[in-house]
């Protein structure tokens, strides 16, 4: 894919030289001298593309995979008191070595990093909102 990309990019570029030295008269209309295959360059690479999701995950999603992380979490005592308000030691049984693991474990859930500042604030599902 990434091959075909850059073929594609490879021909768009060069294809861009092409339509700069055209005549004045289809000067006007740029797009015709290129195929429809190829975009129109608005910056240095016109045939890469860029992916992103359309949108971010909601708050019920977020919430659901970490209440599954936390279900299948080995060192949560009772998984009949977890909820969304429930405190990580004082609820959960959990000490501060096992608050660390969760939030590595949420970092690599949601491929982020939480600065260690803000990680030691983490004290329950509800803090992470």
């Amino acid at each position: 894919m990434i091959r075909a990309a850059l073929f594609q990019s490879a021909r768009c570029a060069s294809r861009s030289v092409i339509r700069t030295q055209l005549p004045a008269s289809r000067a006007i209309a740029p797009c015709l001298s290129v195929p429809s295959t190829c975009y129109t360059p608005t910056s240095r690479y016109p045939g890469i593309r860029c992916y992103s999701a359309p949108a971010g995950l909601s708050k019920t999603e977020v919430e659901g995979r970490i209440m599954d992380m936390l279900k299948n979490f080995d060192k949560v005592k009772d998984a009949s008191k977890l909820s969304n308000t429930s405190h990580f030691s004082n609820d959960l049984g959990l000490d501060s070595l096992d608050t660390v693991e969760v939030v590595m474990a949420i970092e690599e859930e949601f491929s982020i990093e939480i600065p260690d500042k803000e990680a030691d604030g983490i004290l329950s599902s509800e803090s992470l909102d």
